[in-house]
């Protein structure tokens, strides 16, 4: 079977050259591993010539401890003894590096598994440490890894400036079809990072891949992201965090389950059969979550089996899903769209933040059809397919 080359492959070969007599900083989590499993923090202690200074830790931490939305603190790594800076404290200023951090540093590498969604996290902490990294320069490495969902099919709309946040920080489209080195070029080329930017690609990864056709092992990325099928249904399934209904945390397969005590499964499955979703069937399913919405209490709702992922559309299945929800939840206090503050905004609903625009709610709230909820989307992705163009780094087809 093939197998794709990471960019932390490509270095490992090379033996780190391009980080020799260099005092270096890394951001890194869990999926920062190499084909034989040893962790770049490790790889880079040992490395010769080589200076590790410090580590950075998204969302989640370096180690990946920590659940979503939960603020890590600054520590020292167990295995490598260097300090561990945290980008996911209780603020927005806390996402960016300060600038006393990166004194001193002659390098910072950028090496965590994307999944391909705008809602996570990851690429705008790398975008705010370019950010960073430009102002104190410092030149900025990533080395590139696949998007799990392939890197053709784009989806969704744009976010709009009023829907800014750390769920979609910049302009993207739900799935945007891109790599973090690719979108590194991006952000720095349109956001004026002035950033000394080097993508080290992968080598062997075609646009179309999905995860499975890279010989790669999937590593967890984050707690509720266990396996490829949770990434592919993520785009649109990360939408039920803006709403009362679980979206399966705290159950083996988040995102691909979802439900609430209140829901009639029947009379949910019948409303997305009239919706011919394509490459998707819908499955009966009870859930009792061990945290998060419900903790403890027992759910009914479906389970998403995609049956033909280059058809599969998750953004359309999960606006559909969640305007069923809404139909199906009136009277009783029963669905509600989530209230309390989300990723640093308390002054926008969570599912606008997320959907990047107030149509969607309003228009569920009105009783559109979904066409029309999803009105003016596929113009936005047509427009930021040719504005992405210049910053691919991957060819389509062997």
């Amino acid at each position: 079977m093939r197998r794709v080359k990471t960019g932390l492959d490509v270095w490992v070969e090379q033996g780190f050259a391009p980080l020799k007599g260099k005092r270096v900083g890394a951001i890194v989590n869990p999926t920062s591993v190499d084909s034989r499993f040893r962790h770049l923090a490790d790889l880079l202690a040992q490395a010769p010539g080589v200076k590790l200074a410090a580590l950075f830790g998204p969302e989640h931490g370096v180690r990946g401890e920590a659940q979503y939305m939960v603020a890590v603190g600054e520590s020292r790594d167990r295995r490598t003894g260097v300090p561990v800076y945290s980008l996911y404290g209780s603020t927005f200023e806390s996402l960016s590096p300060r600038p006393e951090w990166l004194q001193g540093l002659d390098a910072l590498v950028f090496d965590i598994q994307d999944v391909g969604s705008r809602y996570y996290t990851y690429v705008y902490t790398m975008a705010l440490a370019m950010k960073a990294a430009g102002k104190a320069k410092v030149p900025f490495y990533v080395l590139d890894r696949p998007n799990p969902l392939n890197g053709v099919t784009i989806e969704g709309n744009l976010v709009g400036e009023r829907y800014r946040s750390f769920v979609g920080l910049y302009p993207l489209p739900n799935r945007h079809g891109m790599t973090a080195g690719e979108l590194a070029r991006l952000f720095n080329d349109e956001q004026g990072f002035g950033c000394e930017l080097t993508v080290v690609p992968m080598q062997g990864w075609r646009r179309e891949d999905f995860w499975s056709d890279t010989g790669l092992p999937f590593i967890s990325p984050s707690p509720n992201m266990p396996t490829p099928d949770t990434a592919l249904v993520y785009p649109g399934m990360c939408q039920g965090e803006g709403t009362n209904v679980s979206e399966g945390r705290g159950t083996c397969r988040p995102f691909e389950q979802f439900g609430a005590p209140w829901v009639d499964t029947d009379a949910l499955l019948a409303r997305l059969e009239r919706e011919k979703l394509p490459g998707v069937a819908f499955r009966a399913v009870g859930f009792t979550p061990t945290f998060d919405k419900y903790k403890g209490e027992s759910c009914n709702g479906a389970f998403i089996h995609v049956t033909d992922r280059n058809a599969f559309l998750p953004l359309r299945t999960g606006l559909a899903i969640f305007q069923a929800l809404y139909e199906l939840g009136q009277g009783g206090g029963r669905f509600a769209w989530r209230g309390d503050a989300y990723e640093f905004v308390d002054d926008v609903p969570a599912f606008d933040l997320l959907c990047g625009t107030d149509q969607v709610r309003e228009g569920i709230e009105a009783g559109w059809p979904l066409d029309r909820l999803m009105e003016g989307f596929d113009a936005q992705a047509r427009d930021f397919a040719k504005r992405r163009e210049r910053h691919l780094l991957y060819a389509q087809g062997s």
